[in-house]
């Protein structure tokens, strides 16, 4: 690693990791790899309670096979996160692992940081009592890939921002891919304007912070787990359908819809 492509303090978390190492009893654990890069890190959590009753990070620990950087995020993400309660912890994001470090190369901040994945599984898994192997493909690995027919049909039945006028969607079947939690409360926002609202997500639980994820269970929203938006189909400037990919039976299906709405893409 070069001190002129990284800051002093990816350096320190580097040469320095805090927190290293396996908490063998952990309440939750999160696994997380990027087949693009060959990063991998384990991301384990004890949970307890701070003096108002509410479930905090108590001791955190991971372990991570990668580049420096990968390291160094790891590192940084178990300091942000110790003592913070489980929605503070889960609402960290890459960004903000990224800005106390003071910056990562550009190149690193897709393929590197995926400490926040790695701790929001930890997360998921603790809340969810899902496999202690939680192993999601990572929106690391999302962000890289090409959603065909997304640009195509831009401003014709498909959405980057949310739309002005929601009442246009009205009765309409609309997928929703999971950028976060501002994707899944407008899912929930849709099922007052129609009762077809679809969230892809790549998760194998109910996305989300944890109240966020209590409403999304209630409502009327379906969600497609361990799921990727791979290509949206349609005719005469309008959308007719898309492919998703189910990671978990590893196959391709078509899905009929009105509208597809991805507030994250960058293609």
């Amino acid at each position: 690693m070069k001190s002129t492509s990284y800051s002093e303090k990816v350096l320190d978390h580097f040469r320095n990791p805090r927190n290293m190492g396996e908490i063998e009893d952990a309440d939750g654990f999160g696994k997380v790899g990027n087949p693009v890069c060959g990063d991998l890190m384990f991301m384990y959590i004890k949970v307890g309670k701070n003096q108002d009753g509410e479930e905090i990070i108590d001791d955190i620990k991971f372990k991570t096979f990668g580049c420096g950087s990968a390291v160094a995020t790891s590192s940084m993400i178990t300091e942000m996160a110790k003592g913070k309660t489980l929605d503070e912890a889960y609402k960290i994001t890459r960004q903000d692992v990224a800005e106390e470090l003071e910056g990562l190369p550009p190149i690193k901040m897709h393929c590197s940081n995926l400490a926040a994945d790695a701790l929001q599984a930890a997360i998921r898994n603790y809340r969810e009592g899902t496999e202690p192997e939680v192993n999601v493909p990572t929106t690391c690995q999302i962000e890289i890939s090409v959603i065909l027919g997304f640009d195509e049909f831009l401003g014709k039945g498909v959405y980057k921002n949310r739309p002005d006028n929601l009442e246009e969607l009205r009765d309409k079947r609309i997928l929703i891919v999971d950028s976060g939690d501002a994707s899944l409360a407008l899912a929930m926002k849709l099922t007052e304007y129609t009762g077809r609202v679809i969230v892809v997500t790549s998760s194998k639980g109910v996305p989300g912070r944890e109240e966020l994820a209590k409403e999304l269970k209630k409502s009327d929203v379906k969600i497609l787990f361990q799921s990727e938006l791979l290509e949206v189909k349609g005719e005469l400037d309008e959308v007719e359908k898309v492919v998703i990919h189910d990671f978990d039976e590893d196959e391709n299906y078509e899905l009929f819809v009105d509208a597809v709405i991805h507030l994250d893409y960058r293609g």
